[in-house]
């Protein structure tokens, strides 16, 4: 069995469901669009790591999705916020004896395998590896073993995500990884030219 676990946090592709903040600015289609093209490209870029590939839907296993279920085990996120849920998927991983476990989620194109594998290189010689987002929270989070203080009394979803979490983890060995944008809002979208060419799809 890989010593190491990936961990990837997904949702299911619903129109109206994914991507509201886009949402408000281009629509639910378009949004829609988006988030289906960032599955796409954290489906490619995480099947080739080597690691066990785990999906952790928010509901409900899809059994027949874009994630191979020859690639990619299947499980459903715990109930609670974002904290508990992370809490939980690191928690059953490192219960079932993975050395290292990182977990990354959807919401970007400026990652790829490679910066996945240096992220669990990393954790050889440090507790703790962060890829910092521009937005304030982080893009992947990965741990060498359990640290479930990291994930209480987080104000998720806000700028301070970060800098609360850099703060519990004062004592402990912390490697960043470079500065990458989340795709959240349509000035985000309109940075990249795949993304671009969605939004002004059919515009005339």
């Amino acid at each position: 069995m890989p010593k190491n676990a990936l961990i990837i946090f997904t949702r299911k592709p619903e129109l109206g469901k994914v991507k509201t903040r886009l949402a408000k600015s281009v629509g639910d289609e378009k949004a829609l669009e988006v988030y289906k093209h960032l599955l796409l490209h954290s489906a490619e870029i995480s099947s080739q790591v080597n690691a066990e590939k785990q999906v952790w839907y928010t509901n409900s296993i899809e059994k027949k999705d874009i994630w191979n279920g020859k690639v990619f085990k299947k499980y459903t996120q715990a109930d609670g916020d974002l904290g508990n849920k992370m809490n939980h998927a690191f928690f059953i991983n490192f219960k079932n004896e993975f050395e290292k476990v990182v977990i990354m989620g959807t919401d970007l194109l400026d990652i790829d395998t490679n910066l996945i594998e240096k992220a669990f290189e990393h954790l050889d010689h440090h507790d703790v590896v962060i890829g910092p987002a521009e937005d304030g929270g982080y893009y992947l989070l990965g741990m060498n073993h359990f640290i479930p203080e990291v994930f209480e009394d987080v104000e998720w979803s806000t700028s301070k995500v970060l800098k609360q979490t850099l703060e519990k983890l004062k004592h402990k060995s912390v490697m960043l990884l470079d500065e990458k944008n989340d795709i959240d809002y349509k000035e985000d979208a309109l940075r990249h030219a795949e993304l671009k060419n969605i939004l002004f799809r059919d515009a005339n």
